[in-house]
């Protein structure tokens, strides 16, 4: 016989305040955890940043000791790549990439709030190393530096476990974004009609997946080296002594793209918004980010040229690191043909667009010198290698990270930041930026070795490093425009309502209420075309 059962529904607890936040699974509300925090961490690698280049800013300075230096170069690199460009992407696509693809929330909303939670912890497990001895082997650590032998203190087994537990909260997040695009697309939206912001964080979580384990794997090796005795990275005990960068490189190249696609995404959203007319070469675009991720697991070696390798597969990987560049330069002449001949908007998220487009192609320039064998023995270890990489990582990053916020932040707050603040900004970053950065290729090209935190007195040498460390200070003035604006115009809600769709985009996001309700959309809209907001899509 069949019985009856009375069923006595749940009734969730609902938190305010602070509890709110720590309990949410709301994709909107961790995305803008991730931004909080990553932002955070970005201002903390750029005071570390700002005590090297002080350090720097004459030939014998006395500010820094040489330990103090090492500590600061170590947690600076590794700040930035782990705890501010990467996950603040992760933020980005947190609250956009549903709304993007008409969900309501993304795929395994638990896991989404475990992604934030382990980067917070691995952040704080990194920067705890300050106080029991911090890590001073540089943000690759290479071996035998890493060794117990060499750096016994504390902080270096924090930082390897502090990166570990970020590179689970990055495995996480990404199997997360993967279903998430695959599952919940609104219908009719094809992977022809997706944004391109959501390729280029599709093909990122990917290289997460692929590539992330591989310095986990590491990471956990050298901790056993450190704390049980193991021999796998002992070069005293007959250990290849570039095991290491083999496996750190092969997550390495690949993390390049991690920190520099997402960017590209977000460009690939300004440009044809502010220049009125669709993307130019949208299917190039998409493709060209696939060949990305697919030829970034091919080039890792040309940061070893000069470890002794042979010259067979030097050859071989100074050609793939040429052929890199053809799906890259796909892209940079598909937003100019996006430019070319639009109505174009010189609003601040444009600006920022722009300036990615002159900082990024010259990074991918002088990559160009440092992917041939015979330039990159003369140039390796110089301050030309440190004048490539901030073009490429914070020129391909910094200056996406800053037109993704100015166009989002009106849909994430329902607030504008004052656009004559913005243009400061922009202005005092974009020529802050290029007096810190482009004065390093000559340092490189005159011999100035990197990782020092005292050189000979020199004419050019202190006259370069003097002009980069007043770029530095230009840069922070111009962060403290930004963090103004945003507090006078979003915290203390002076600026004006944004509206629902402020700068007339015509992707999902724009189709609901600024900012979002809860359940994103009323009713799931059903699209037809890339363009969804050109037509009469149902809220």
């Amino acid at each position: 016989m069949a019985t009856l059962e009375r069923v006595i529904p749940v009734q969730r607890v609902r938190y305010t305040g602070i509890l709110e936040w720590i309990t949410t699974v709301d994709h909107k509300k961790i995305g803008i955890m991730y931004l909080f925090t990553t932002f955070f961490f970005f201002l903390t690698g750029g005071l570390l940043a700002l005590a090297m280049r002080t350090q720097l800013a004459t030939p014998n300075g006395t500010f820094l000791t040489a330990q103090q230096y090492n500590a600061a170069f170590t947690m600076h690199g590794t700040t930035m790549v782990f705890l501010a460009v990467v996950p603040i992407f992760t933020g980005f696509a947190n609250f956009i990439i549903p709304l993007q693809l008409g969900a309501r929330d993304m795929a395994f909303p638990r896991l989404n709030a475990l992604s934030y939670w382990l980067l917070l912890g691995g952040g704080i497990l990194l920067y705890s190393a300050f106080i029991v001895g911090p890590p001073a082997a540089g943000w690759t650590s290479y071996v035998p530096l890493s060794t117990k032998e060499f750096s016994p203190q504390l902080g270096q087994d924090l930082w390897i476990l502090g990166l570990t537990v970020l590179g689970f909260s990055s495995i996480f997040g990404a199997l997360n974004m993967i279903v998430t695009i695959f599952a919940l697309r609104a219908p009719g939206m094809t992977f022809h009609r997706l944004t391109l912001f959501t390729w280029s964080v599709l093909v990122t979580s990917f290289l997460l997946i692929l590539a992330m384990p591989f310095l986990t794997v590491a990471g956990v090796i050298l901790l056993f080296d450190r704390l049980v005795g193991t021999s796998f990275f002992a070069v005293s005990d007959g250990a290849d002594p570039l095991l290491w960068q083999y496996l750190f490189w092969f997550f390495g190249h690949p993390e390049v793209y991690i920190m520099v696609l997402p960017g590209f995404g977000i460009i690939s959203e300004v440009l044809p918004v502010f220049s009125r007319k669709p993307v130019f070469g949208y299917k190039m675009i998409a493709y060209s980010s696939v060949a990305i991720g697919f030829l970034s697991f091919s080039v890792f070696v040309h940061h070893m040229f000069v470890t002794g390798i042979d010259t067979p597969l030097e050859t071989f990987f100074m050609a793939t690191t040429m052929l890199i560049a053809v799906p890259t330069g796909v892209k940079i002449f598909s937003w100019l043909g996006t430019l070319w001949g639009g109505s174009l908007r010189f609003k601040t998220p444009l600006l920022f667009a722009l300036g990615f487009l002159v900082t990024f192609t010259i990074g991918g320039i002088s990559g160009v010198f440092l992917g041939s064998v015979p330039v990159d023995f003369q140039l390796s270890d110089t301050y030309f290698v440190v004048a490539h990489l901030h073009y490429v990582l914070m020129g391909g990053s910094m200056f996406t990270v800053f037109a993704g916020l100015y166009y989002w932040i009106p849909k994430i707050t329902g607030r504008m930041l004052s656009e004559r603040l913005g243009q400061i900004h922009f202005l005092l970053i974009f020529i802050g930026f290029n007096m810190t950065f482009f004065v390093q290729h000559q340092l490189g090209l005159e011999g100035m070795p990197r990782r020092i935190y005292q050189y000979p007195q020199s004419p050019e040498w202190a006259s370069l490093n003097l002009i980069s460390t007043i770029g530095s200070y230009i840069i922070a003035v111009s962060i403290l425009v930004f963090l103004y604006n945003f507090i006078v115009n979003i915290a203390l809600k002076q600026g004006r309502p944004a509206g629902d769709d402020p700068w007339k985009g015509d992707t999902l996001e724009w189709a609901t209420s600024s900012p979002p309700p809860a359940y994103n959309f009323a009713r799931i809209p059903e699209v037809h075309s890339a363009r969804p907001l050109k037509e009469d899509v149902a809220h």
